[in-house]
């Protein structure tokens, strides 16, 4: 729908909206009359009492004049209490219709695309846009009622004190009126890409945060900066635009509020000299200051404000809202989304160069830590001290200590995703995190977090992901089916129709995505694997029967243990307890380490019970 056909639709259903509410539109109405007479009583009250009472020397006249003005302002104020009471009849009806409208576009996209993710979009207006129509349109209702019937009590009033007031007063008010509308189009159609892009970025967001881990893990960083940059400098630019338009909305609101007080005050000595009185010229200044110009300035101040952004968020809900920047047109076929797996190079041989950058007889280490020093800010403690670490190749490590001690940091330091503070990270001889610019996943490590990566796709593509290059054939089916055998996922893969069988990520248990992960890092060529409590959703024996396996799989396993039976699998057990570091095997680290022998005792314990 075009812009055009988009504000058409608005206005014919907000006219079909308040036909059907006749009764609420009569009844607010109604009360706004009482209104008038409050602000026809202000000014006339205040001419009379000069004129006839306090310039004529009778005072009680005068105060009997000020009495009645009083008595409007009294009844104004009953008048302000049913005028809210009609308007939540207005308003609350307009909130529910939207949301329900809200709901039923998103409906709609997913039984039109069951295959797609879904109108993310419909988050945004469910929550904070059928919020702003609804406060926006409360405020717009509240502030033009409260002009119109102001305006015809305050004309009314200068019309019956002396209708020259008019002639001097509405030229520079409908001057800077006209100004004012003269914004409110351009206003909106910037209100209206502002949208635009707001969805489309929820949109991308949404679709990358799910996997942002793996993105850091695989050096995507620049391909994700490339496609949500553009969007942001676009808000910010939009915003720049908006604050000019303001600018030039503030200027006209000046003009329409200042300008005819100065008028009527520059053309004093002209109608004193027709005969206007003194109390005639109060009584109209009194119209304007008290009650013409602030009721402008409230409804100049919404329709620049919540007047655009409500009708630019009603053509969200009138029908098809306008493309996000980027997509395509609704006109366009849309494509069915394709399965996009995270590249991973083949496997590589270990460069030369570091072999040699060895010392003479030394092996080069699966990874090495040297004097590293981590905190997450400045003045923060840290959360690992001057740690020195050497994993040798083809060893099996496990990581134990409390939660929050740093176990994961490590692992985000050997998958190259923090820098060190202080110290050295190496992976095969060379840095652990690599230089920027540098694209594509480093071949020499794969992590698995404790949040499994599971794509839709078919179960081959979950399975070999890790394992090959994009553009180059993956692992052989009678490799995946070995691997699906050794990791003992048979039923699972049976259950989901086989290799060829699709997986929806949502259709899995937390367990069932960890063991296809697992089974993914069986088959990458990665030497140097990374487990960051990737088996926590699994059973103890699945556990086990998933880290011999791939602790068998050529390579260096590390993995950050939650079971004691995890720990004593390993080769080697490394103890971080937040002031020192111990490494040591499963049967001597109770000697070592009090922590580990009171971990060991929980864990013990808990398996009895």
């Amino acid at each position: 729908m075009t812009g055009g056909g988009a504000r058409s639709g608005v206005a014919t259903e907000g006219r079909r909206f308040l036909r059907g509410r006749k009764s609420a539109v009569a009844r607010l109405a109604a009360w706004s009359l009482l209104e008038s007479a409050h602000t026809f009583l202000g000014g006339y009250g205040v001419a009379r009492a000069l004129d006839d009472g306090f310039l004529a020397g009778r005072t009680a006249t005068g105060l009997g004049w000020l009495a009645a003005a009083g008595v409007g302002a009294l009844l104004g104020g009953f008048a302000l209490r049913g005028v809210f009471a009609g308007l939540a009849d207005l308003v609350e009806p307009l909130r529910d219709g939207l949301v329900r409208r809200a709901v039923r576009q998103a409906l709609d996209r997913a039984i039109a695309d069951p295959a797609g993710a879904g109108d993310t979009g419909a988050v945004s207006r469910l929550t904070q846009q059928t919020e702003m129509a609804r406060d926006s349109f409360a405020g717009l209702v509240l502030t033009a009622r409260s002009f119109v019937f102001t305006a015809v009590g305050a004309f009314a009033g200068m019309a019956a004190l002396a209708p020259v007031l008019l002639l001097v007063v509405l030229p520079p008010l409908l001057l800077g009126t006209a100004a004012f509308l003269a914004t409110l189009r351009p206003m909106a159609a910037v209100q209206r890409r502002s949208l635009d892009t707001d969805e489309a970025l929820a949109d991308r967001v949404g679709a990358l945060a799910e996997g942002l881990r793996d993105i850091v893990a695989c050096g995507g960083q620049a391909a994700v900066r490339a496609r949500v940059d553009p969007l942001i400098a676009t808000q910010e630019r939009l915003a720049r635009t908006l604050a000019g338009w303001a600018a030039l909305r503030t200027l006209a609101l000046g003009t329409a509020g200042r300008l005819p007080v100065i008028a009527l005050l520059a053309a004093t000595p002209w109608l004193l000299g027709r005969g206007i009185t003194a109390g005639t010229l109060a009584g109209g200044l009194t119209y304007l200051v008290q009650a013409l110009l602030p009721a402008l300035n409230s409804l100049m101040t919404a329709l620049g404000s919540a007047g655009t952004r409500l009708l630019v968020v009603l053509e969200r809900f009138s029908g098809a809202a306008p493309p996000a920047p980027g997509s395509r047109s609704p006109a366009q076929p849309q494509p069915q989304p394709q399965p996009q797996p995270l590249p991973q190079p083949l496997p590589q041989p270990l460069p030369q160069s570091q072999s040699q950058s060895q010392s003479p007889g030394r092996a080069v280490a699966a990874a090495e830590l040297r004097g590293v020093t981590f905190a997450y800010g400045p003045g923060a403690a840290p959360v690992l001290d001057d740690l020195d670490l050497v994993v040798r190749p083809g060893e099996h490590l496990a990581v134990v200590g409390p939660s929050g001690i740093g176990k994961s940091t490590l692992t985000a330091l050997l998958a190259g995703m923090l820098p060190p503070d202080a110290g050295s990270v190496l992976v095969d001889g060379a840095a652990a995190r690599r230089e920027p610019g540098a694209t594509g996943p480093d071949p020499r490590r794969t992590l698995l977090p404790q949040q499994a990566y599971v794509f839709s796709g078919t179960v081959r593509e979950n399975l070999t992901h890790l394992a090959s290059a994009p553009g180059t054939p993956g692992p052989g089916d009678d490799r995946v089916r070995h691997a699906v055998r050794v990791l003992g996922l048979d039923a699972l893969v049976a259950r989901l129709g086989g290799l060829d069988g699709e997986v929806s990520p949502r259709q899995l248990s937390r367990g069932e995505g960890q063991h296809l992960a697992l089974a993914a890092a069986y088959l990458s060529p990665a030497p140097l694997l990374l487990l960051d409590e990737a088996t926590c959703h699994l059973d103890p024996a699945a556990e086990e029967r998933a880290e011999r396996a791939l602790a068998d799989r050529p390579g260096t396993l590390v993995v950050v243990a939650h079971r004691v039976s995890s720990a004593a699998r390993a080769d080697r057990v490394l103890v971080l307890d937040g002031t020192r570091a111990v490494c040591g095997t499963h049967e001597e680290l109770p000697a070592r380490s009090p922590l580990y022998r009171d971990l060991v005792g929980r864990w013990n314990q808990a398996a009895d019970e």
